[in-house]
């Protein structure tokens, strides 16, 4: 009985242990690649991160209508501050695989990103088709 309670925990540990190892490394092109985009992504996001003062405004406008015009710009910095300091981080760090596997820290990726419609504008769109249809 020693013997069984001595070998259970060992063959245990190397039933689990083993598909670990069966694990194929990723090729160092891959991670240097990674990296690469992981730098440029950070130089760009504090050379563009200004960007978010006129994003923001605009966005906030949009959503939200004339308050847009005094909560936009406000957002706008503490956004352009965000985006510099995630930039800043990134291309410090570039070769630390964190997060995640070299993945962006900010979303969106890039100040670019995200100037889509809200779905509630888009559901708004698409009832108010039905209805100028039918007055044609």
């Amino acid at each position: 009985m020693r013997i069984i309670a001595a070998i259970l925990p060992c063959l245990l540990l190397s039933l689990f242990t083993a598909p670990s190892f069966a694990l194929e490394a990723q090729q160092p092109e891959a991670t240097v690649e990674k990296m690469a985009f992981k730098l440029v992504r950070g130089v760009t996001n504090v050379t563009t991160s200004i960007a978010e003062i006129p994003k923001q405004s605009y966005l906030t406008i949009r959503d939200r209508g004339n308050i847009g015009y005094v909560v936009g710009p406000i957002k706008g910095v503490g956004m352009t501050l965000y985006r510099a300091l995630i930039g800043t981080v990134e291309t410090v760090f570039f070769m630390v695989p964190q997060p995640g596997y070299y993945d962006p820290m900010i979303d969106p990726e890039y100040v670019w990103n995200g100037w889509e419609v809200k779905r509630s504008e888009v559901r708004k769109v698409r009832e108010a088709e039905p209805e100028m249809k039918k007055g044609e």
